[in-house]
């Protein structure tokens, strides 16, 4: 595999896959938001919660292989505009869990069996890993780091390295909503339900105030 990557301008290969690995296992946005999906609406809509994250990543890919992203490193204008409509989808997001949290009349029906909640979990979750410009920039300063020089003007290895890495992003994530899926056979009751969606709609809007007042 190193030497198929030779080819495209790629070395330490194996270097990225583990870095890459130990930054998608660290807990975050995206875990918190698919682990939330799958507690509240089931492991379909989980999965297709982590395959909307996965689709995010190939987007930043094409931001960063577009130059987009370096627009955003540059602009900081671009920047806090973007980073504050993500900051408010994810308090937004936290508002709803909660809101969800104590209305007990939410948990009356099944919300898998719910065609419109499952399609909506993979749109949401490729905003909420858009509107997050933390990832292009991670994006832009992680992926060179693997390029040859001769080949960083070149789209193709950002495009291999994204690929990989959303990949490696989704591979976690749908594991991560099955295990979510098989655990909440435990927590069948409205309050555990509805304690969940509470946390986690913590977690959201703590997330969210931390990026709208992050300095970077």
């Amino acid at each position: 595999m190193e030497f198929f990557a030779n080819h495209f301008g790629i070395h330490h290969l194996m270097l990225f896959v583990s870095s890459a690995i130990i930054f998608v296992l660290t807990p975050g946005i995206d875990t918190v938001f698919v682990l939330n999906r799958t507690l509240q609406n089931g492991r379909m809509a989980g999965i297709l919660s982590a395959l909307g994250v996965a689709t995010g990543v190939l987007v930043h890919t094409l931001f960063a292989t577009l130059g987009l992203a370096s627009i955003l490193a540059k602009s900081a204008t671009a920047f806090m505009l973007i980073k504050y409509l993500g900051a408010m989808y994810l308090i937004y997001l936290g508002i709803m869990a909660i809101k969800n949290a104590l209305n007990a009349k939410n948990y009356q029906i099944n919300a898998e069996t719910n065609p419109k909640s499952t399609k909506n979990a993979y749109l949401i979750g490729l905003l909420t890993n858009v509107l997050n410009p933390k990832v292009a920039l991670f994006f832009l300063a992680f992926f060179p780091q693997f390029i040859q020089k001769d080949a960083l003007a070149n789209a193709t290895p950002y495009l291999f390295l994204g690929g990989l890495y959303a990949i490696i992003s989704v591979t976690w994530l749908v594991l991560l909503a099955i295990i979510g899926a098989m655990f909440i056979q435990f927590l069948q009751s409205v309050k555990a339900r509805r304690s969940m969606d509470g946390i986690s709609g913590i977690a959201f809007i703590g997330l969210g105030a931390k990026l709208g007042f992050s300095h970077q």
